[in-house]
């Protein structure tokens, strides 16, 4: 090499901007590679994504996403990006009943894994027969994470002698916003991992996040992490296929043909076949990949003219609708522009609904999961039935997430290939944990570790999960 010309960067091309897709470049990016992302939409960040709904002229998220404390990758990922004061805590948990009746279960001054004891304790929806009971399945708990067998998580439940009350007040509510998907149709591991993790292990584990920004305006930051860092974000562009060569990877977009030294699919397992080699490799890891099911999320906005509720959020018991957010203080903003004021003086209000494992309302018109969402909503806020709704939208995100389901975790492989240079990444790769933007995270770090493996390096970008705390350093898992 010529005296002072500097040595050729390592390319690589990352097709999907998701979040693990955007982990993976963000990661590479900042150790000197040139990174280039591939996204077929206008914007970034896959599922976890924002944009301005056609029917209603506002800025709405595909779906509500939170995090808790016990997302370390996810943390770590907003802090790289600079956006972590976009993401606003809460250390308590509001439940509901229909009638209005609240329970609150929030960390105290005792040592984990009882640091919610009092308030559970206290917890009025809730019979003393139901809190002994889960009490009981939660020590079993404690020592680790269940292996994963053929067993579902409701099946382990009534094995652990768990009143019906308790399974649909207590481990429905937790369970199903956690890993959207039914209790019977939930691996044991799985259900016992986000127990474990994020309501024993310590008080900040539990500790629940959610977004104060559009989602696209929090992932739309790693552009420009990417891009000054020499690489390139390139939306409205589809990746046709790519062909694996022994010094590289040659990808086909919009006909013409770019060569990088490696390339990373990050989309979904279902779409493979539209950017992988058509080869027998590609046969094998999507016939691997396809034991893997999808299972849908609906996001239900309502723009009302009043406020309705003065809570930012709350769990609701025993109807369809699971969740409450009330964007318009969350996002802080009246939501003016939606034209929702009232002639009255009253404050406008922006609710989103959320329905997670929502096969049912698939087939529902927008009318009738709208007629639905303000019948049940009336009969936990009563000042539903006199607020005027000014706008309202409907978003069936149809394969949010692959079920959770019992051995499952034979299905997803790690970012490795028997391609040498091209590597998978997504949620549905083996990241050890559920489909969350958690999970999509380590699947991106992970991914990114295998291309520096690939290269000769041992670079580490997977950051350690929470200490336990308490008396639960007593166990080793």
């Amino acid at each position: 090499m010529p005296t002072g010309e500097k040595p050729a960067r390592v390319t690589v091309a990352v097709v999907g901007g998701g979040i693990a897709g955007l982990a993976a470049a963000c990661a590479l990016a900042n150790d000197g590679h040139e990174v280039t992302v591939y996204e077929r939409k206008p914007f970034l960040g896959g599922r976890a994504c924002s944009y301005e709904h056609p029917g209603v002229g506002q800025v709405v998220d595909n779906c509500q996403h939170i995090l808790l404390g016990c997302c370390t990758n996810l943390r770590e990922f907003y802090e790289r990006l600079g956006v972590a004061d976009k993401i606003r805590w809460y250390k308590s948990i509001s439940f509901m009943e229909p009638g209005g009746r609240q329970g609150v279960i929030a960390p105290g001054w005792l040592p984990p894994p009882l640091h919610s004891g009092i308030s559970f304790a206290t917890f009025g929806l809730l019979s003393v027969r139901d809190k002994l009971g889960i009490a009981r399945a939660l020590v079993a708990l404690m020592p680790g994470v269940p292996e994963d067998t053929d067993e579902n998580f409701l099946s382990w439940l009534r094995r652990h002698g768990q009143t019906e009350r308790a399974i649909e007040r207590f481990w429905a509510p937790v369970l199903v916003s956690s890993l959207n998907e039914e209790l019977a149709d939930c691996s044991v591991k799985y259900a016992g991992m986000v127990l474990r993790d994020a309501f024993l292990k310590s008080a900040e584990a539990g500790a629940m996040g959610v977004p104060a920004a559009p989602l696209s305006e929090i992932y739309g930051a790693t552009e420009r992490y990417i891009t000054a860092r020499g690489g390139r974000v390139l939306l409205r562009t589809a990746v046709e296929g790519m062909t694996s060569l022994p010094d590289g990877v040659l990808l086909r977009v919009n006909g013409v043909e770019e060569k990088f030294d490696y390339a990373i699919s990050a989309v979904p397992f279902h779409q493979l076949s539209k950017v992988l080699p058509q080869d027998e490799v590609s046969k094998a890891l999507q016939s691997q990949a396809g034991g893997l099911k999808t299972v849908p999320i609906t996001g239900i906005h309502l723009w009302f003219d009043r406020q309705v509720t003065e809570l930012e959020h709350v769990a609701l018991l025993d109807r369809n609708i699971q969740w409450v957010f009330q964007k318009s203080k969350i996002l802080g903003t009246k939501q003016e522009s939606a034209g929702a004021g009232s002639s009255s003086g009253e404050v406008p209000s922006y609710l989103e609904l959320v329905v997670s494992s929502s096969r049912k309302m698939l087939e529902m018109s927008r009318e009738e999961v709208i007629e639905l969402a303000l019948r049940e909503l009336g009969e936990f806020f009563p000042k539903v039935r006199d607020a005027k709704l000014v706008k309202a939208a409907v978003v069936k995100e149809v394969h949010a997430t692959f079920a959770p389901s019992p051995r499952s975790e034979q299905h997803r492989p790690g970012p490795e290939t028997a391609w040498p240079r091209i590597f998978v990444s997504g949620d549905w790769t083996n990241t050890g944990w559920p489909a969350t933007m958690e999970g999509a995270v380590r699947a991106g770090y992970l991914t990114a570790e295998a291309v520096s493996r690939a290269e000769g390096h041992a670079r580490r970008y997977l950051v350690a999960d929470l200490p336990a705390r308490g008396l639960m350093r007593m166990f080793k898992a």
